[in-house]
């Protein structure tokens, strides 16, 4: 798994590529989001396109730290999953709890702070 960051308009983009399951590729993406979330970031744009698969331990780590930015009033929401991975989200009723954006500049603009 590959995870790249950058900074557009005050939202942290994170482009996630390969697969996120059980095992390695879980840990360093809940250590990645940690430090986001230690960082103080205040939004956080999950891109999926590059994303081939998440198992069960990768959704539950989705969640579990969608969960902890808004306890600290702070965003994080996913961009273009893949079919299979969307169908999941909307199987397990996911998609009711994350914002999931198709176009960047949308996803962008819904999550920018407000000053």
């Amino acid at each position: 798994m590959e995870i790249e960051r950058l900074e557009e308009k005050g939202v942290t983009v994170v482009a996630v590529r390969g697969v996120i399951n059980f095992g390695e590729s879980a840990r360093q993406f809940s250590s990645y989001l940690a430090d986001l979330l230690d960082a103080g970031v205040p939004a956080v744009l999950v891109d999926m396109s590059g994303i081939d698969h998440v198992d069960s331990t990768g959704l539950g780590e989705l969640v579990g730290y969608l969960q902890r930015f808004e306890k600290e009033g702070r965003r994080l929401a996913l961009l273009r999953p893949h079919r299979r991975i969307l169908s999941l989200l909307r199987l397990t009723r996911l998609d009711e709890i994350f914002l999931i954006f198709e176009e960047r500049s949308e996803a962008i603009e819904a999550l920018q702070t407000s000053d």
